[in-house]
């Protein structure tokens, strides 16, 4: 008989994007269920120029993090995963483009939080100095799934760790000049 879930691998993808002065530049990292690093890409930066600005509203953060950074960035990664976690909120949406569910790892002090948390997307509540863990809306039948995939990693995991990494990551790729790779 085949191996069962609780034993399979389990890819994670740490996704995230900053809003520089020069633009929202990703960096995305996939690691195995013990946190090593498998495959790690960077994004261009994107500058959306004010007739976007104007034409996109509020809806032009989710569309810049999820639909040109997020999906390129994972579309380009070799290696596939099952979860996607992210600390940005507008990256919800790139659940909108995949099939795999899509987390947004909280702070502790997030007003947003707030209001997703009440609306049933909540994979784990706040506590103990960190935020809570929250699923695109539009998709309910991933919190089961994610707390279910949560449950196999190792409990002394952060979750939030990779996101320094990444953001270290993408400071030493600025210095040696290789931030323009997609």
């Amino acid at each position: 008989m085949a191996q069962t879930t609780a034993t399979a691998t389990l890819n994670l993808g740490y996704l995230t994007v900053l809003h520089e002065p020069t633009g929202y530049l990703g960096g995305y990292l996939v690691t195995n269920n013990w946190g090593r690093p498998l495959e790690f890409r960077l994004s261009t930066a994107v500058q959306p120029n004010r007739v976007q600005q104007i034409l996109y509203g509020r809806t032009l953060q989710p569309y810049v993090c999820a639909d040109l950074i997020g999906k390129t960035l994972v579309d380009k990664t070799g290696i596939p995963v099952q979860l996607i976690l992210t600390d940005r909120e507008p990256m919800l949406d790139l659940r909108l483009k995949m099939e795999v569910p899509v987390v947004w790892l909280a702070t502790a002090d997030d007003a947003a939080a707030s209001d997703h948390a009440g609306g049933g997307s909540c994979v784990r509540p706040a506590g103990n100095g960190r935020g809570p863990a929250l699923c695109h809306a539009r998709f309910p039948a991933d919190v089961p799934v994610v707390r279910e995939l949560l449950e196999r990693l190792d409990s002394s995991i952060d979750l939030s760790e990779p996101f320094t990494r990444i953001h270290e990551a993408i400071g030493e790729a600025r210095k040696m000049g290789v931030t323009n790779r997609g």
